[in-house]
């Protein structure tokens, strides 16, 4: 099919949002876009998706199949999901599914003829403390027993929309697929309705009878814009800048040693022939500069901590403290060592296993064409015992 110019215009909308590079993340809403037009993500939809987003049907297709809100066949006006997992069911759940599938003639993402509502079991509707619970276009009606489920969906095939018990009034399933893909609802006063469950507010009032809140938490703290937001973090950023200090200026010239050698950097001038820099005259070391730990990152810091390299670290550079018992040996010590393995190991030859006496091997391919034992004796007065040999 050819989708509407007010699809396009909002799906160029929803590629907008992200990075040029990232435009595949696009997907999901695009999925949710194409919905909301067809009622079902078609053959067409994907085709849709995969070319404002220079993706392949099979790619489209791979994401389109794995969430199940994504519907791949025509669907109602209304999906009434109910929740038949172990706590719902535990409280009725399956007696209200199971009312349902017998009252509206369907089973399991089955329509009804009218094409007003589908009927589909759910696992978990993460709303346990309000089961047994059923969802219309995902809003919720808690507390729900064969006979209230069945007044829902005889209020919606006569036209009318039932409160839920929590969440804004109720919209068709096109019209929910617009607000999933990121778009307002247009409907006035319509997220003005509802209101929050009385599980859900517990904890609120706990925290209020408790005085228990986040520490330094002002409710009364107004939200700010997304402009003051930005104008604080830059004025954050120019006061640090502003609070650090400034460069030293290098010098022009090299100093020179009392040797008249150029001095290593950070030498001060006045360090002559006979006095070491302030560095080696503290620590004693001849070491090269390195820089200190806490320049490096993390990771780096930790995997020199634990696991140094004798063969290129400095002895006495900060955070490089070779351990004694991991100090790897010298080369003479190796080499004595693999001479050592080479030796006891004599290498397979003929094509006999490493390590078989060749002696055996020899004496038995020897009685075996004589016919005899060593002792000379038939092998069929041989002994059990020779035998088992």
């Amino acid at each position: 099919m050819s989708f509407s110019d007010e699809t396009r215009e909002r799906a160029r909308e929803i590629i907008a949002r992200y990075p040029a590079d990232r435009s595949r993340s696009a997907l999901l809403p695009l999925l949710h876009l194409v919905q909301s037009e067809e009622g079902y993500v078609s053959p067409a939809g994907v085709t849709f998706c995969a070319e404002v987003l220079g993706l392949n049907k099979a790619q489209v297709g791979a994401v389109a199949t794995f969430y199940t809100m994504y519907k791949r066949k025509p669907t109602g006006d209304f999906l009434v999901s109910v929740c038949t997992n172990t706590m719902c069911n535990v409280l009725g759940g399956q007696e209200v599914y199971d009312t349902l599938t017998e009252h509206l003639g369907v089973g399991h993402d089955e329509t009804t003829a009218d094409g007003k509502i589908t009927l589909e079991h759910a696992e978990c509707l993460a709303a346990c403390d309000y089961g047994p619970v059923m969802t219309v276009n995902y809003d919720f009606f808690d507390g729900v027993d064969p006979s209230t489920a069945v007044g829902v969906v005889d209020e919606l095939r006569a036209g009318g929309r039932p409160m839920p018990t929590r969440g804004a009034r109720l919209c068709t399933l096109k019209e929910m697929a617009v607000q999933l893909a990121g778009f307002a609802d247009e409907r006035e006063g319509a997220v003005a309705d509802g209101g929050p469950g009385e599980a859900t507010l517990r904890g609120l009032r706990l925290a209020q009878e408790h005085g228990v809140s986040v520490p330094g938490f002002d409710p009364n703290t107004p939200i700010r814009s997304k402009a003051e937001a930005d104008k604080a973090a830059a004025e954050a950023k120019a006061k640090a800048e502003a609070a650090k200090p400034a460069p030293a200026e290098a010098s022009a010239a090299p100093v020179k040693g009392g040797d008249g050698a150029s001095a290593p950097t950070g030498t001060p001038a006045n360090a002559g022939a006979g006095e070491p820099a302030p560095a080696a005259a503290a620590t004693g070391s001849t070491a090269p500069d390195v820089k200190a730990p806490d320049d490096k990152s993390p990771q780096v810091r930790t995997a020199e901590t634990r696991q140094p390299d004798a063969s290129t670290a400095a002895p006495d550079a900060p955070g490089t403290k070779v351990p004694a018992e991991t100090s790897p040996p010298a080369p003479r010590d190796a080499q004595r060592a693999e001479a050592a393995g080479v030796a006891a190991n004599a290498p397979a030859g003929d094509g006999k296993p490493a390590g078989d006496d060749a002696g055996a091997q020899e004496r038995n391919l020897t009685e075996a064409k004589t016919g005899t034992d060593a002792d000379g004796t038939d092998p069929a007065d041989a002994n059990e015992t020779g035998a088992q040999k």
